[in-house]
């Protein structure tokens, strides 16, 4: 394994390096606040296969959640999201994602919302882990009226295993604000995880579970906390398609209560080398 490390190429080595920089950076800043539910995902280990791009909608509708604004955000009771995705792969360790945050909801119309980009290393197979391992980072900024810490940060280690019919994933991800009233909360954590089964070959079920737990240094009173939980299917009806269906139940008090979900996936292709036919 310590064969393999040291030949790859130098232009990951410098890019581990840096993620791993920021992550001490990063936990030694004050934390982010919950970025809210423009993307219910928990992410798998693999990376995009270089010369292909994925285009993915992901949409959700708070049933019921909260009704009240608090400190100028809107409520987010019956409110829509739509954000669009688009990953482009790098090479066979790397990717970038982008995403666009909109909200649709009841006197207020379709407002644009925010932006942020997600670039993410994975270890190679090269390597031949036991487990998937990969790194992502997230930036971007959110509009006062959708979220009070504006821009926000985030680094979230990835690990999944495939066991026969079984899939397993684990995000524990660190949280922190770079602008607004959130800058003083210390690091935050919010872990997701998914279990799945696969039933057949093009349809699997499975929970997948989000949380926010308040500052990592002083975990938040349940209360205060937010947890989800989310009833999930995939449908794998193509390499080229990625379909998830879920509805999500807030655990908490201080989680929206009632959620539905769904992601769209496209994958593109072209050139001889992608992975994608």
């Amino acid at each position: 394994m310590l064969e393999g490390m040291v030949e790859l190429p130098v232009r990951f080595r410098i890019q581990l390096a840096i993620l791993a920089l920021s992550m001490v950076v990063f936990c030694c800043a004050p934390s982010a606040k919950s970025q809210g539910n423009y993307e219910i995902q928990v992410y798998g280990a693999d990376t995009l296969a270089p010369k292909s791009i994925m285009v993915e909608l992901h949409s959700n509708y708070t049933v019921v959640g909260q009704r009240e604004m608090i400190d100028g955000v809107y409520p987010t009771n019956h409110q829509q999201h739509e954000t669009l995705e688009i990953t482009q792969g790098i090479n066979d360790w790397s990717e970038v994602g982008f995403y666009v945050f909109t909200s649709l909801q009841d006197g207020h119309g379709w407002q644009w919302v925010g932006d942020h980009i997600r670039p993410r290393v994975r270890v190679p197979d090269s390597w031949h882990w036991p487990v998937g391992v990969s790194l992502s980072t997230e930036i971007g900024y959110q509009r006062t009226e959708y979220s009070s810490d504006t821009w926000t940060w985030e680094i979230r280690p990835i690990v999944d295993k495939a066991v026969g019919r079984w899939y397993f994933a684990v995000n524990p991800a660190l949280e922190r604000t770079l602008h607004g009233p959130g800058v003083a909360d210390g690091v935050g954590f919010a872990p997701a995880a998914k279990v799945g089964y696969d039933f057949t070959r093009a349809i699997s079920g499975g929970l997948e579970y989000y949380a926010n737990y308040g500052r990592i240094t002083s975990i938040s009173d349940l209360h205060d906390q937010q947890q989800q939980v989310f009833l999930v299917t995939d449908l794998n009806v193509s390499p080229k398609w990625e379909i998830n269906i879920g509805v999500g139940i807030g655990a908490t008090a201080a989680t929206d209560h009632w959620i539905v979900k769904g992601i769209l996936g496209r994958h593109f292709s072209w050139g001889k080398q992608s992975a994608v036919e």
